[in-house]
């Protein structure tokens, strides 16, 4: 799943690799691959759809290095150990749609005690987030390529995320696109079986008719409660930046809106 596109500018520069290679020979061979689960699972509406665009030198020397180390391709053939990721007893909150990485590259260093599974399609942005966690030091950082869905359904075990993070999601505004938006009550349902009771799903959007329904679907998933008591949307809680991107909706008027919803206990058989 993918941030807003508006966010993601190609980071193209003059320094950027450019060197060729024989047709059909991956860019990257020990890198994230174009399409990790291939034909093994169904066809569906995604609700995100990767962007070609240029990979700085900087960025493409980020996933030769360190793709093997922190990297990982959502492939849906085998389980995830999140210990075995980052260690016996750490938490895991999984961020799906992560840009550029600044975001999570701050959260990450503000909270090393709590590991962060970032999943994005953005070679860019994945190459420029193993840049920025190697620099930063952050070994509580794995970057995911590929589908969330497939990574939630087939590779995380249940009650196994202490929360999820969806900030500022690709709107899809036009209404015969709303299908393939991610805050849908069957996702809900999916997300809830991986999440621990109590884990908190924490979503963000500038799109104000978006976040009307993030709210009305969340207020009506029996898996989740809204943190407000009153309900409604939620102050920006300190842990989330306040990013460039939000910074420039700012300032051109847009309204920002957190909801952050606790997965409720199971209920008793």
């Amino acid at each position: 799943m993918t941030p807003d596109a508006r966010r993601r500018p190609d980071d193209a520069s003059p320094g950027a690799s450019t060197a060729s290679r024989p047709k059909g020979e991956p860019r990257f061979p020990d890198g994230p691959r174009p399409d990790p689960a291939g034909s093994h699972f169904e066809r569906r509406i995604r609700s995100f759809q990767p962007r070609r665009s240029r990979v700085t030198q900087g960025q493409s020397d980020a996933l030769r290095r360190l793709w093997p180390k922190w990297g990982l391709d959502i492939d849906g053939q085998r389980p995830l150990d999140l210990a075995e990721l980052f260690g016996a007893d750490v938490p895991v909150v999984l961020e799906i749609g992560f840009g550029m990485g600044e975001a999570t590259a701050q959260m990450a260093a503000e909270d090393p005690g709590t590991g962060i599974l970032a999943v994005d399609v953005h070679t860019p942005g994945q190459g420029n987030l193993l840049n920025l966690a190697e620099r930063g030091g952050l070994a509580n950082i794995r970057v995911a390529n590929g589908d969330a869905i497939i990574l939630l359904r087939e590779m995380l075990a249940p009650d196994s995320l202490s929360g999820l993070r969806v900030y500022f999601p690709d709107p899809w505004p036009k209404k015969r696109h709303h299908k393939r938006r991610l805050i849908q009550p069957e996702f809900l349902t999916l997300a809830a079986s991986r999440l621990a009771p109590g884990a908190v799903l924490h979503c963000a959007t500038d799109w104000e008719e978006y976040a009307e329904v993030m709210l009305e679907v969340l207020t009506a998933h029996p898996d989740f409660e809204n943190t407000v008591p009153d309900g409604g949307y939620a102050p920006r809680p300190a842990f989330r930046p306040l990013t460039r991107f939000e910074g420039q909706g700012l300032d051109k008027g847009h309204v920002v809106n957190d909801l952050l919803f606790r997965r409720v206990p199971h209920s008793a058989p």
